[in-house]
């Protein structure tokens, strides 16, 4: 007997729809199970999982040849989560249920050998998938562990969490409910206790100031200071001071956690903008994704999040190039052999380093041992290319004697984003309908547009431009790191001042 079903299979960070067709032929010596249509090493085992959860739930395996296809057949297929629909199948297809029970529904799970089903990664793209089908699903089942992130991503669709094959044959059967609505409510407001608070970093008000205007236009940013300076410190409170993530946001962030498996069954969702910081031995696969069926890197899984890369010149060459693309176009293209994959990685990145090797230059505290031709080797491991790409570089002085010794007496997370919502507010309403939503991504029909200056301003930014050797990219940030500061004054022109202290945010490209 025939028997058919639906599950999903993850390329890239989408889900492709895959059919399930199961075909018992009696006859034989001894039962056996083929499984076609390009599966990998996990999905072959599925038939040992298959076979001892069916027998485990109290039903005969069918006798004779079984045979599985995975449709379509040029499309490979990773992983566990392809074990429950099979099992659905098989016992369709040798009479347990009727074969169109199975018809209309997206099935997905991992099998245990006693016929637990075990959560599997990448349930958020399916439901996704299944909800923009046009009705082709009447319903979804998924395990336990994962109902609340089906949930919320499948809308309307009825979901129904099962914790063993027999739930899931009780579902098809329609003796289970599926998930009450409340489950699907996730959408909630971000835990801002979770992140550290700025009122904990002493001193380095500078620092703050221009933390804040990277906040406000969605800014990248180069932190140079001596070891202990705090410069951690700031980067892993800048998501605190970051406008929450709206819907389309938290549901395209969360699907590429979702698919490596690193959500959590009680958060379905993130609720605070992601902040992933690698180690500088990270690989560039690593860092921008991939594999032999490519999977989303670090900077994909810090999208629309803070990518922090301390000790930047101690990442490898080859590393820190890759970095080029997804800055400039906001996500980053894998190509394999099976073809390409677009993964998003528009993030805020925060580098960090020291000024030279030894980490003391302009430290009064500390003699710096560097030799000239040692400290410029050492920044030279950052490419020009790369370093133009980088908005903002800010200077973090070592702290002096009182500032370490006394209490600290700076702002809240909560009064500085108050700040930074109000002057994204002035930005949301400035490109509304321009498909971007900061300063930070102006192309140059906006600058010529919101970022015109008078004849004074003009010919101090021309002398600047002459003086310190700035680049035409440097000077389109320049431009748009004025703006934010304009924008965080309530200002509707940039004035001088504000074009003043935006030249001084590049001091890495002075040639002097």
């Amino acid at each position: 007997m025939l028997a058919k079903t639906s599950s999903a299979a993850l390329s890239g960070i989408d889900a492709i729809p895959v059919e399930i067709e199961v075909n018992c032929t009696p006859g034989g010596d001894m039962p056996s199970t083929v499984i076609v249509g390009l599966p990998d090493a996990a999905v072959k085992e599925s038939r040992e999982r298959v076979r001892s959860a069916v027998a485990a739930c109290g039903y005969a395996y069918p006798e004779g040849l079984t045979l599985v296809n995975l449709a379509p057949a040029d499309l490979r297929k990773e992983g566990a989560i392809f074990d429950l629909p099979i099992a659905l199948c098989i016992l369709a297809a040798n009479g347990v249920i009727p074969p169109e029970s199975l018809q209309c529904m997206l099935f997905a799970g991992e099998l245990a050998l006693d016929g637990t089903v075990r959560p599997v990664k990448g349930i958020l793209s399916a439901a996704l998938m299944a909800r923009a089908s046009n009705g082709n699903y009447k319903a979804i089942v998924v395990p336990e562990a994962n109902a609340r992130e089906a949930a919320v991503a499948a809308d309307r669709l009825p979901v129904y969490a099962v914790s063993t094959l027999a739930d899931a044959l009780a579902a098809v059967n329609g003796q289970l409910a599926p998930v009450p609505p409340e489950m699907s409510s996730a959408f909630t407001d971000p835990d801002w206790s979770q992140i550290p608070d700025f009122s904990e970093v002493k001193g380095q008000t500078a620092a703050k100031r221009a933390l804040e205007i990277a906040a406000a236009g969605g800014h990248n940013v180069l932190l140079s200071g001596p070891p202990g300076s705090g410069k951690s410190m700031l980067a892993r409170r800048l998501p605190g001071i970051l406008p929450p993530m709206t819907i389309e946001e938290t549901l395209e962030t969360s699907r590429i956690h979702s698919i490596l498996g690193l959500l959590r069954p009680d958060e379905p969702l993130l609720r605070t903008r992601p902040y992933r910081a690698p180690h500088h031995t990270i690989s560039d696969a690593g860092l921008l994704g991939g594999g032999t069926n490519p999977q989303p890197g670090e900077i994909s899984l810090a999208h629309n999040g803070v990518l922090f890369l301390d000790e930047l010149p101690e990442f490898k060459r080859n590393v820190l190039e890759v970095l080029r693309q997804p800055l400039e176009n906001g996500n980053v293209t894998v190509s394999r052999a099976s073809g390409s994959f677009l993964f998003p990685a528009r993030f805020m990145l925060i580098a960090a380093m020291n000024p030279c090797p030894c980490g003391h230059l302009g430290d009064t505290r500390h003699h710096c041992r560097c030799r000239s031709i040692q400290i410029q080797q050492y920044r030279a491991k950052i490419s020009g290319p790369l370093l133009d790409r980088i908005d903002m570089h800010i200077e973090v002085a070592a702290l002096n004697e009182n500032e370490l010794v006394s209490a600290p007496a700076g702002e809240t997370s909560a009064q500085i984003r108050e700040r930074v919502l109000r002057a994204r507010a002035v930005q949301t309403e400035r490109f509304r309908g321009a498909g971007i939503h900061c300063n930070a991504y102006m192309e140059p029909v906006h600058l010529m547009k919101f970022c015109r200056l008078d004849p004074s301003l003009q010919c101090l930014l021309r002398h600047s431009i002459t003086e310190f050797g700035f680049s035409a990219r440097a000077y389109d940030k320049i431009l748009r790191i004025a703006r934010t500061i304009a924008d965080l004054a309530g200002s509707e022109n940039i004035q001088r001042g504000h074009l003043f202290e935006a030249i001084g945010y590049r001091s890495l490209d002075r040639r002097n």
